[in-house]
C-alpha cells in the first residue's frame, strides 16, 4: 500500500528528469530536436502521473506541489532555453535572447494561478504551460522546413520574439480555453473537443511532427470559438 502510494510521485519525477536532462542537451549544443523528444515524454509522464493516481486513488498534497514544481522545469525552463538558443542563432541584438525567458517566468505565474484558481476544474483559464511548452518544441522542426516561406519566418529574430511575447501573454492572459475532458461522449456537449482530435490527427499524418505548433494554435482557436463565439 506504502508503493502504491508513491507511484504517481515516482512519475511525476521523471517528468522533472525529463526537463533537467534538456536543458543540459541545449546547453552542450546538441541537436534542439533533442531537447524536444524530451518534452513530448515528459508530456506523457504529466498524463500518467494524474491517471496513475486516480486509479490508484493515491492523491496527495505533497503530489500537488510536486507536480507544479516539475512542470516548471520542464514545461516553463526547458521551452525558454530552447527559444533562447533559437533566438541566439537568428543573429538577434545581444539583449534579444534573454526575453525567451519571460516564456518561464509566465509559465511559473499560470502554475501559481492554476493551483489556487477554483475555476479551473473544468476549464483553463490562460494557455496551460504544457500547451505552450508543446508549440515551443515543435519549433526546430519547423525550422528544418523545406518551405522558404516557413523557414524563413521561424529562423526570422523579429518571429522568434513576437512568438516569445504573444505566447508569454497567452499563458497568463484570463481567457477561458478548452479542458479536454470528456463528461459523456455527445457531439453536442464535446463538438469543439472532436474536431480538435480529428483534425490533430489528419494534421500528424500529413505533417508528422511539424504539425505540433498547428495543432496548438488550433486548440487556441477551437476554444475562442467554443467559450466566445457561440455563446
Amino acid at each position: 500500500m506504502t508503493i502504491k502510494k508513491h507511484i504517481p510521485n515516482f512519475i511525476t519525477s521523471l517528468n522533472l528528469l525529463c526537463g533537467c536532462i534538456g536543458v543540459v542537451v541545449v546547453f552542450k549544443g546538441f541537436d534542439l530536436r533533442h531537447a524536444t523528444y524530451l518534452i513530448w515524454m515528459a508530456a506523457i509522464f504529466d498524463f500518467l502521473d494524474g491517471l496513475v493516481a486516480r486509479a490508484t486513488k493515491s492523491f496527495s498534497a505533497i503530489g500537488k506541489e510536486l507536480d507544479s514544481l516539475a512542470d516548471m522545469v520542464t514545461f516553463g525552463v526547458l521551452p525558454a532555453v530552447i527559444m533562447f538558443t533559437l533566438l541566439e542563432r537568428a543573429q538577434t541584438p545581444s539583449l534579444f535572447p534573454y526575453f525567451a525567458f519571460l516564456l518561464a517566468v509566465c509559465s511559473a505565474l499560470r502554475l501559481a494561478k492554476f493551483n489556487v484558481d477554483e475555476r479551473q476544474s473544468e476549464s483553463f483559464y490562460g494557455l496551460p504551460t504544457p500547451a505552450n511548452a508543446l508549440f515551443i518544441s515543435g519549433l526546430p522542426f519547423l525550422s528544418l522546413n523545406h518551405s522558404p516561406f516557413l523557414k524563413e519566418f521561424i529562423t526570422n529574430p523579429y518571429s522568434l520574439l513576437s512568438i516569445t511575447l504573444v505566447f508569454s501573454y497567452f499563458m497568463v492572459m484570463d481567457m477561458e480555453l478548452l479542458a479536454l475532458k470528456f463528461k459523456d461522449t455527445s457531439w453536442a456537449n464535446n463538438k469543439m473537443k472532436y474536431i480538435l482530435v480529428i483534425a490533430s490527427v489528419f494534421l500528424f499524418i500529413v505533417l508528422k511532427f511539424e504539425a505540433i505548433p498547428l495543432v496548438i494554435l488550433l486548440y487556441i482557436l477551437l476554444s475562442i470559438v467554443d467559450k466566445y463565439l457561440l455563446k
